[in-house]
């Protein structure tokens, strides 16, 4: 993969920044379509289970940040379980854009405002590289998810769903 910064998110400067290789891959987005991931896998032509979505939850009353595939959707109860907790519910979505610093559908799980607990779904280790936000609708970074791992200092679990 090439390393390339062009287009500057926090999220490659982040990338840079640590040496990471990863590959940018930008798109058009349709502003009236808001199922971000499966867009970018469709435009892209990338399979669904590769494309993963940012999603912020308050799990007790922390903000956390899971990542899960676009083809499945979140267990909220694996999420918890996965930081100590019992419950967990959807953050907030102005909570969310505030905390990272991104806008919806646009939010990385790299180069936040602010640093919060991470968990990827553990199916990401199944791939050699991975697609998630760079930080903007219409963009996304492909990487290693053990490179994803170490920079979030996230850990990994099974709190996905398929759809």
């Amino acid at each position: 993969m090439a390393k390339k910064t062009s287009t500057g998110t926090p999220a490659t400067v982040a990338l840079a920044a640590a040496g990471v290789p990863f590959t940018e891959h930008s798109y058009t987005h349709d502003p009236g379509n808001t199922n971000y991931g499966l867009e970018a896998a469709t435009v892209l032509g990338i399979e669904p289970a590769r494309v993963f979505k940012t999603l912020m939850a308050d799990v007790a009353g922390t903000l956390a940040v899971a990542i899960v595939p676009v083809n499945g959707t979140l267990d909220l109860k694996a999420l918890a379980q996965a930081l100590g907790h019992k419950k967990a519910a959807m953050a907030d979505p102005a909570a969310a854009q505030r905390r990272t610093g991104y806008v919806l559908g646009g939010i990385s799980p790299l180069g936040q405002r602010q640093q919060s607990p991470t968990v990827l779904d553990e199916s990401a280790l199944g791939h050699g590289t991975i697609f998630v936000s760079g930080g903007r609708r219409g963009f996304d970074i492909e990487l290693a998810p053990e490179d994803l791992i170490r920079l979030t200092k996230a850990t990994t679990a099974a709190i996905g769903h398929p759809a």
